[in-house]
């Protein structure tokens, strides 16, 4: 999904508890029924009818300081994806509880025998925030302009489709893309190998329409920008706009924890992203802490012997103090992919063994003719304002010291950090990954040759058949055994070095606010969220106990 924000968990020292929100119900990748698409709609409308239209007012929201980009081809963090969801919107969008796609733009489709062709039907009352109609050219061009944008993270999600790789990298043409757009609602994908799990990738903000500048597709559309922030107004010409409640939201950037809790205590923020210090809230369960579908890990990249070589890097991993390492994470990982239901468990990372390191370094350098005595290098780079990555590589330099390996850290400003990771000669990086949809895909993609979301540069003939074979599968119980056995092979490779899966911290008042559920991408669409009433005898912003 997205990077987070490293700084984020920084927030979660002052949490009271931990409310774990597992993705449990999220696994399986089939979109939902017509009987709960019409359930689903029939509940917004419940919910909508109690929303009380003389409540609704400008709905203030705090959320961290950073340069947000608002192209939703090139964008990558987390908190953009919040807001772009906002102003864009795609075939489906997320389900705001269980994260299932919902027909959005798409009303409906149809799926051929072979499972390589998907029909879509485009809503006849879907329009831009200018008034003009969305058609199935307007979703061809959008995505065809994703393909062909350089530096567009998630483009490499569209290689299922016929032609798209190709084109995406030069090598054909686009007439050649599976892509066509029958008619003025109808749009048609060829898909290379059936892809069950399409409706979950095409839920993520780049699979939406983007016309030209200023204007959206979304709930909402940008009435202004600035250093301090911005505001959305709700989109009138939006085919749902009748159930979406809110007419404005205001976004305010702030780092200031403290200061960001004090206004929230005066009901002068209704919800607070990340950067809030939990210990000044007036009220305990207005903080919303949930474990996400993300992993916080280290990674080798492929860019210099002798760490391009899985000998090498196996030994360093079996030197690794893997209890000091991931001390202090509220949800420790010992593997890549946040544990989904019916997902088989992996063998992971967690075995400490000084000796057979060095024994392993040995044999590794004997093979490849390196002497006993040579003094290894390795750089790590880091972000230049961590306390948390210079412990860690604190750690690493005093366990690797014995095998002969100096490592060497490097650093750089914060808001460089992740945009420097392909250009910047290390061999080993920080990282943090928040999956885009609810399958094992969304993270194995960061390890896929060709992926334009591979920072690693590493390949592997078996991971990549695996990979292939699961995308091909219908059957959901393969398609998890085939991803799980691809994980298998990129932990066996020591590849990375999994230390937390992440957690979401924010500050909402649920007797406030409506249509806010926890979730695990964390993802909040704005179009369900509405304000209410406050019926329970309490002082501002404080929530009774369940």
């Amino acid at each position: 999904m997205k990077r987070n924000l490293f700084f984020s968990i920084l927030c979660l020292a002052g949490a009271l508890s931990l409310f774990a929100q597992t993705a449990e119900g999220t696994g399986s990748p089939d979109e939902l029924s017509a009987d709960e698409i019409e359930l689903l709609e029939a509940e917004q409308d419940a919910e909508l009818t109690t929303a009380d239209e003389s409540l609704q007012r400008r709905f203030v929201i705090i959320a961290p300081n950073h340069e947000y980009d608002f192209n939703p081809h090139t964008a990558n963090y987390s908190t953009e994806a919040q807001f772009l969801s906002a102003l864009y919107e795609g075939l489906y969008s997320y389900d705001p509880k269980t994260l299932d796609p919902v027909p959005a733009l798409a009303e409906s489709y149809k799926l051929s025998r072979t499972k390589k062709r998907w029909t879509f039907t485009i809503r006849e009352n879907a329009t831009f925030s200018n008034g003009s109609p969305i058609t199935a050219a307007a979703v061809r061009a959008s995505w065809l302009r994703l393909l062909s944008t350089p530096e567009a993270p998630y483009a490499s999600l569209l290689d299922c489709i016929v032609g798209a790789e190709a084109y995406r990298t030069g090598s054909g043409a686009e007439a050649s893309v599976g892509i066509t757009a029958r008619n003025e609602r109808t749009l048609v994908v060829d898909l290379l190998v059936p892809t069950a799990h399409l409706p979950r990738i095409l839920c993520h903000h780049a699979f939406s329409v983007i016309p030209e500048q200023g204007v959206y597709s979304g709930a909402f559309v940008l009435a202004s920008s600035g250093e301090s922030g911005f505001v959305f107004a709700k989109n009138e010409h939006y085919w749902d706009a009748a159930h979406v409640a809110l007419p404005e939201i205001a976004v305010q950037l702030s780092n200031e924890l403290t200061e960001n809790a004090f206004r929230f205590n005066a009901g002068e923020a209704d919800w607070i992203l990340n950067m809030v210090d939990t210990k000044v809230l007036l009220n305990p369960y207005a903080i919303r802490i949930a474990a996400e579908f993300g992993t916080e890990y280290l990674f080798f990249t492929a860019r210099n012997a002798p760490w391009n070589n899985a000998d090498f890097r196996n030994a360093l991993l079996t030197a690794v103090p893997w209890e000091q390492l991931r001390a202090g994470s509220l949800v420790q990982a010992d593997s890549l992919v946040y544990p989904l239901s019916g997902y088989p468990a992996v063998e992971g990372l967690h075995e400490t063994s000084p000796e057979d390191a060095l024994d392993m370094m040995q044999e590794a350098r004997k093979n490849a003719g390196i002497a006993s005595d040579t003094q290894l290098q390795l750089v790590y780079g880091i972000s230049m304002s961590s306390e948390r990555q210079r412990m860690q590589a604190e750690l690493l330099k005093a366990a690797w010291e014995p095998l002969g390996v100096e490592l060497v850290v490097q650093t750089t400003p914060d808001d460089r950090y992740l945009g420097s990771i392909p250009y910047w000669n290390c061999d080993l990086f920080s990282y943090s990954w928040i999956g885009d949809f609810a399958d094992p895909t969304a993270f194995l993609e960061l390890f896929r040759a060709g992926s334009t979301l591979n920072q690693t540069k590493w390949h592997n003939e078996h991971f990549e058949s695996l990979l292939k074979e699961a995308a091909a599968t219908t059957d959901s119980a393969e398609h998890y055994k085939l991803l799980s056995r691809a994980e298998q092979v990129l932990l066996d490779d020591g590849v990375l070095l999994p230390i937390a899966h992440q957690v979401s911290l924010h500050a909402v008042n649920p007797n406030l606010v409506g249509g806010w559920y926890t979730n695990a991408l964390d993802i909040h669409p704005f179009k369900y969220i509405y304000l209410k009433e406050d019926l329970t005898d309490t002082a501002p912003n404080v929530v009774l106990a369940k």
